[in-house]
């Protein structure tokens, strides 16, 4: 367990600086705007932390965000700890995922559900620095037109789906660029089950979530390929907070420490180690 960060360590200091002879005073030091009882919170005393329902697998385990197994389950309770937060003071909330990054206030501290930082979005919202790369997959059936595409053409010419507002939905817009408009569907749930029903030859997803629907909830599905969304750049997650929050310097702190001392890493390695060797699609 770490240790908590207090501001009341500050004005110790200064009382103590107080003290000394005038030679050995040192300068003042601001406060720790980081230290835990500093943080501008939703509710004084806990972390409220936001995050879709479902919460599918491989980012929750159970549909239960709670208990700490799953990606971003797992870094939410890492981060909470690095800002001085026992498990038992973290609660969630749920947030539509596609409510998430509208402007406005927030009642959460910070949402965390797959949000790819985008320009658009950064607009109205503040993120986090990115705690995953992600690049977009392709689901088809086994033995079906999509399952046999080597290239990104070869998609051109199918019906393809994605739930909506997702980078997913936009990089079958902007980068597959279809010969007819993709179907648009409310979550990921209803995207896989037009799959299942043949009103459309492919989904897309984030390849951690595309490896699941194809490992445990599609039986004879396949992952047909993966590619960056936006201009061969690098699609990232952050967490998403209310405009001008003043928590997120904190976060991309914890954040820091998770990725410098390997925790973030190995948060990865224990629910997203499969994620490799899939085709590039280009």
């Amino acid at each position: 367990m770490r240790l908590r960060r207090t501001a009341l360590a500050v004005p110790l200091l200064l009382a103590a600086a107080a003290c000394a002879p005038v030679d050995d005073e040192e300068p003042e030091t601001a406060a720790d705007a980081c230290a835990t009882d500093a943080l501008p919170l939703v509710t004084p005393g806990t972390l409220t932390v936001g995050t879709d329902s479902p919460a599918y697998e491989p980012w929750f385990v159970g549909d239960d965000p709670t208990n700490g197994e799953g990606f971003e389950s797992a870094v939410a309770y890492a981060v909470a700890e690095e800002l001085g937060f026992s498990a038992d003071q973290l609660e969630w909330v749920t947030v539509p995922f596609n409510t998430s990054y509208k402007p406005g206030a927030k009642d959460f501290d910070f949402d965390i559900n797959q949000i790819s930082i985008s320009e658009k979005r950064a607009k109205v919202v503040d993120f986090s620095d990115g705690y995953y790369q992600a690049a977009q997959a392709v689901i088809a059936l086994n033995g079906s037109e999509a399952a046999d595409a080597t290239s990104l053409e070869d998609l051109a010419g199918l019906k393809l789906g994605a739930q909506t507002a997702t980078t997913s939905l936009t990089a079958i817009t902007d980068v597959i660029a279809p010969e007819t408009d993709p179907l648009v569907f409310e979550d990921t749930n209803a995207a896989k089950q037009a799959l299942l029903n043949g009103q459309v030859d492919a989904i897309l997803a984030d390849l951690p979530t595309a490896f699941y629907i194809s490992a445990v909830e599609i039986e004879d599905s396949t992952i047909v390929g993966q590619f960056q969304p936006e201009t061969s750049e690098t699609e990232e997650f952050g967490m998403l907070f209310e405009k001008d929050s003043k928590l997120v310097p904190c976060v991309n702190e914890a954040l820091a420490t998770l990725r410098e001392d390997g925790t973030l890493e190995q948060i990865e390695q224990e629910w997203l180690s499969d994620v490799v060797d899939v085709p590039e699609l280009q």
